[in-house]
């Protein structure tokens, strides 16, 4: 049983010795160089303003959360339409009643988002 589990393990292991090779061969044959531009903190390319305890403003957080609604709603709505018919023929009505309530869920946080200003992007 567990020998079933060897080839993934080993699949794994050579994944991890790559990566950190990767990652290690960059610090021994590439040049460390430091300086005052390079070692200051930026952020997405610009400076710093302001201190780290700076509160973040709910655009950020709405932005996020758009993402996620609509990362979810293709994850799980794309398969499901792919199969909609044989599911349908097997379960009838049954087949779409959860996704119905999927749905209406995701249509309340898009509506959550809506309301907020998520989508004013100014």
């Amino acid at each position: 049983m567990i020998t079933d589990y060897i080839p993934i393990f080993l699949v794994i292991t050579v994944a991890v010795i790559f990566g950190a090779a990767v990652v290690f061969s960059s610090r021994i044959f590439g040049p460390l160089r430091p300086n005052k531009v390079k070692i200051m903190p930026y952020e997405s390319g610009k400076d710093p303003v302001g201190t780290t305890n700076e509160r973040i403003s709910i655009k950020y957080y709405l932005v996020a959360m758009l993402f996620i609604v609509f990362d979810i709603e293709v994850i799980y709505v794309y398969p499901w339409a792919v199969e909609f018919k044989k599911l349908f023929n097997d379960l009838g009505i049954l087949a779409f009643m959860p996704m119905l309530i999927f749905l209406i869920v995701l249509e309340i946080g898009f509506f959550y988002i809506w309301v907020k200003g998520g989508l004013k992007w100014d």
